[in-house]
């Protein structure tokens, strides 16, 4: 558990101008690789991603009263399926994009129940027995990504593997030897350290830099023709409805998340202002963001992590980040330098990363001492895992559910009809 300590900046003080946007440029740098991470995996405009971002961030203050030191970022839990969703439409966004908007909306349901019913309904449907097996698919669902990306595979070529590698060693070391903020932005460093050395030995492809305007309008989508956006349209195939249950799975991660925001601030924000209110912001913002072509936003460890490091809680910190996020957007030649960045570099950085995502589902499970000597447990974990990991696809016609999601569906039917011992 984290302990409290003396907050260096409460929920609701500003500091002066310099200062506070020092300290924004520090937050927003701490999310920085996980923000940018999604729309590279998924081929998003990482402009797109940016704007997002922050202008998510923006709603879920304004609809939380700036009572919570959140900055929302691109969510990692729909990248399986929005890469799915993608290649059955054969690269159009349509179904990916109906889909988060779905699960936004059912973010905002579930927020009106628990403003009526309370939330013991949703500890009762998301245990920790459901919840660490849903967070450790979702890291090694994209295990296979990360080492083709690295060049661990047949017939690789050595600057490949020796920039993917290096990448990986950068990450692992400034994880575990950094000191103070450097060590909350590893993934950042591991990237910019890759990229470097990718650079001297000739893998980076400078040309779409050079191309670049200094500044350009993000290249959003809408659901309708314009002459200066890309279009998609509304799309409910079952493409799109296979997001609905990855809901289970970011509910039960932005629960967590103001959990530990709460103790490390002294400050219960799942009672003020309410989960029913944070979970509305969470998806109004996911909603906002793909109506305008970008990937879901939600609260992750970043964020946490930078706050009970830092010990900086402002709201404003956080909202002055987000503005910096929308400006950054309009840089031409910034985005452009992030989509330059090679494969190699990704997936030296994503073994790390993925791997650590199933580590927290494990973690979960440590910390809340599930008994696996108990069949019941055994069942369920087993059961989720190999479906979620074993290519297993339930074609209800209308409806295709395979992965996360419909291992996510099996944990939570398994949890509630199988016995207690």
């Amino acid at each position: 558990m984290i302990e409290e300590k003396k907050l260096l900046l409460d929920v609701d003080e500003k500091p002066e101008f310099c200062p506070g946007l020092l300290l924004s440029f520090q937050h927003i740098f701490a999310m920085f690789g996980a923000t940018i991470l999604v729309p590279i995996l998924t081929g998003l405009p990482i402009s797109v991603a940016l704007i997002m971002s922050g202008v998510g961030t923006l709603i879920y203050h304004m609809i939380t009263k700036s009572k919570v030191p959140v900055y929302l970022g691109s969510s990692f839990a729909f990248i399986g399926a929005m890469q799915i969703a993608m290649d059955e439409l054969g690269g159009d966004v349509s179904a990916s994009q109906t889909g988060i908007m779905i699960a936004g909306l059912t973010y905002v349901l579930i927020a009106l129940i628990a403003a009526k019913f309370g939330t013991k309904w949703i500890d009762d449907l998301l245990p920790p027995i459901v919840i660490g097996p849903m967070i450790m698919v979702i890291g090694l669902g994209l295990s296979g990504s990360a080492v083709e990306n690295a060049g661990l595979v047949s017939d690789a070529e050595w600057r490949t593997i020796v920039v993917a590698l290096s990448t990986f060693l950068i990450t692992a070391f400034v994880n575990t030897k950094a000191t103070g903020f450097l060590r909350i932005i590893p993934f950042l460093i591991g990237i910019t350290g890759g990229y470097i050395i990718a650079l001297l030995l000739g893998v980076v492809d400078v040309t779409p830099i050079l191309e670049a305007n200094w500044f350009s309008f993000p290249e959003l989508y809408l659901p309708f023709k314009t002459t200066l956006f890309n279009e998609y349209h509304f799309y409910f195939g079952p493409e799109a409805w296979a997001f609905l249950p990855l809901v289970l799975v970011t509910a039960a991660e932005h629960i967590g998340d103001h959990t530990v925001l709460s103790k490390i601030t002294g400050r219960n924000f799942l009672k003020d202002p309410g989960l029913a209110a944070t979970l509305t912001g969470d998806g109004v913002a996911t909603f906002v963001s793909a109506f305008f072509g970008g990937p879901a936003n939600t609260t992750y460890g970043e964020n946490t992590g930078v706050v009970g490091l830092t010990r900086i809680a402002s709201t404003s910190v956080i909202r002055n980040a987000a503005i910096i996020a929308i400006i950054l957007s309009f840089f031409g030649k910034f985005t452009a330098l992030l989509t330059t960045i090679p494969d190699a570099v990704i997936g030296g950085m994503s073994i790390i990363l993925y791997g650590v995502i199933a580590s927290n589902g494990l973690k979960v499970m440590i910390d809340e001492q599930i008994d696996f000597t108990k069949v019941r447990n055994l069942i369920i974990t087993s059961a989720m895992l190999v479906i979620g990991l074993g290519g297993a696809v339930l074609d209800l016609g209308p409806l295709v559910l395979s992965g996360t999601a419909l291992s996510a569906i099996v944990g939570v039917i398994l949890n509630l009809i199988l016995p207690q011992e």
